[in-house]
C-alpha cells in the first residue's frame, strides 16, 4: 500500500498538488456538543454568563476553518473562500454544521472538520462555568463536493 503523505524512506512529506488544476470544491461537517440542561436553557434565554454563545462559536469555527494548514502540518495551505458555521440549541445541546467552500487544487474536508471542532470547543469554553460535563460528539464530515474524486455524502446524512 502507497501512503500519499510518506516518502520512499518513510518520512512525512506534504503531497505535491502543483500540477493539479483548480476546481471548485466545498465540504460539510457535523458535530455537537452535549450539554445539561440548564445549559441548554441558558442559551435558549440569552443568559449565559459568560455571553452570546452562538456568536462566539461561529467566529471562532470560521478562524479556524482559514487556520486548519497551522494546526495540520501536512495540510495544504489554500483559498478557503466561503465559510458557513451554523448553530442549533437542541434539547441535548448544540448542534453545528460547518461548511467550507474554495476554488483550489486540494479539498476541503479538513476545514469544514476543523471549524466544526473549534466552534464546539468554544462553546465548551463559555458554558464549562455552569456544565463542567459539557462534551463535543460525532464530529464528521457528511458531504464533500469536487474535485478528481468527485461527489460524495456519507449514507444516512443529508447534504
Amino acid at each position: 500500500m502507497d501512503f500519499t503523505h510518506l516518502d520512499e524512506a518513510g518520512h512525512a512529506r506534504m503531497v505535491d498538488v502543483t500540477a493539479k488544476e483548480p476546481t471548485v470544491r466545498s465540504a460539510t461537517a457535523r458535530g455537537s456538543v452535549r450539554c445539561s440542561a440548564e445549559v441548554v436553557d441558558a442559551l435558549r434565554s440569552g443568559s449565559v454568563p459568560k455571553g452570546d454563545v452562538l456568536a462566539v462559536a461561529r467566529i471562532a469555527g470560521i478562524q479556524a476553518a482559514k487556520s486548519t494548514p497551522t494546526l495540520l502540518p501536512l495540510a495544504h495551505v489554500i483559498g478557503v473562500h466561503g465559510v458557513t458555521v451554523d448553530l442549533e440549541v437542541t434539547d441535548a445541546g448544540v448542534d453545528i454544521e460547518a461548511t467550507v467552500r474554495t476554488a483550489d487544487r486540494t479539498g476541503v474536508e479538513m476545514e469544514a472538520l476543523t471549524a466544526v471542532a473549534v466552534a464546539g470547543l468554544a462553546v465548551v469554553d463559555m458554558v464549562k462555568g455552569t456544565d463542567r460535563s459539557a462534551s463535543i460528539e460525532h464530529v464528521r464530515v457528511v458531504a464533500k463536493a469536487g474535485g478528481r474524486s468527485g461527489d460524495w455524502t456519507r449514507l444516512g446524512e443529508s447534504a
